[in-house]
């Protein structure tokens, strides 16, 4: 049998890699009880490196002339508390808020950051310890990017709406806040059934502010970064072609291959920097808001 009847086909390719190694089969469209285990493992990793790298640089930190990381992560703390300054003005919340924001920042670049790694290699890794376990490689499944996870994004943005309504109750108050609701942002009337009606709309209206504030935070994550594995995975496919094909005409793919690859690498870095920084200013502006008075 050749090896191009053992290659599988475009759609498996990509089908293979876009599945997630769960704790079990997923029959139900919507089923809760089922977890991608691989983005809660690298999520997990992931965090804990990103914890380390912020440990290692506030433990050797000096107050002489600075080496390149430890300049690298002053630049980064700089830019956070400069934003967190601008956008929260209340000193005690930026106690909590701008740390939130460092965090969220770094975190979502290393996760982005994996997207970089060759896209065969842990999930190839992952099948050669699954054979060896005696299950079918065919079925290790390993997805390496927890922000091309949707459940992940909207975890997180489920996570900054926690803490915005936290930040409403703390600032506001609980009976400021339910006033706020009710009042704003079309303001109230005199007349009890104008503002029963108004309270109505109100209250709808912030409530589809902040599901609309919510979905887009998490969506826009998991848009693009989604988006730009598939371009990953179209282009690893030029190689798998040339890799089966044996054909000297080939090489022209394998050539589409390398330069594709090189040039989408290194304009992906741009776009996981710029997608890590976007969601943390949103995350900045919306608690932000909660402080807001209206």
């Amino acid at each position: 049998m050749s090896a191009e009847e053992n290659a599988p086909t475009a759609s498996e390719y990509i089908v293979h890699h876009l599945t997630h190694w769960q704790n079990k089969p997923q029959v139900d469209i919507v089923d809760f009880s089922v977890f991608n285990i691989d983005s809660i493992f690298f999520l997990t990793l992931i965090g804990v490196v990103g914890s380390l790298l912020l440990w290692k640089a506030a433990r050797h930190a000096t107050a002489g002339v600075p080496g390149r990381f430890q300049a690298a992560v002053e630049i980064l703390l700089e830019m956070v508390d400069g934003q967190a300054k601008a956008i929260v003005h209340n000193a005690n919340s930026r106690k909590m808020v701008a740390p939130l924001a460092l965090t969220v920042f770094v975190w979502i670049f290393l996760l982005n950051a994996m997207d970089l790694l060759p896209l065969d290699l842990l999930p190839s890794i992952w099948g050669l310890i699954y054979g060896a376990a005696g299950h079918d490689p065919h079925h290790a499944y390993l997805r390496v990017v927890p922000t091309a996870d949707l459940s992940v994004t909207m975890g997180l943005s489920v996570s900054v709406l926690l803490i915005c309504l936290t930040y409403n109750v703390r600032i506001k108050g609980i009976g400021g806040w339910a006033h706020e609701l009710v009042s704003a942002p079309f303001g109230t009337s005199k007349n009890p059934v104008f503002a029963v009606i108004l309270g109505i709309v109100n209250i709808a209206e912030q409530l589809i502010s902040f599901v609309a504030k919510t979905v887009s935070h998490g969506m826009r994550l998991f848009g693009n970064m989604y988006a730009g594995e598939l371009v990953f995975m179209l282009i690893g496919l030029l190689g798998g072609a040339w890799a089966f094909s044996f054909e000297p005409a080939s090489l022209l793919l394998l050539l589409l291959h390398v330069v594709a690859g090189w040039a989408w690498a290194v304009f992906h870095i741009l776009i996981i920097t710029l997608q890590a920084f976007v969601f943390m200013m949103l995350t900045l502006v919306y608690i932000g808001q909660a402080h807001d008075a209206h």
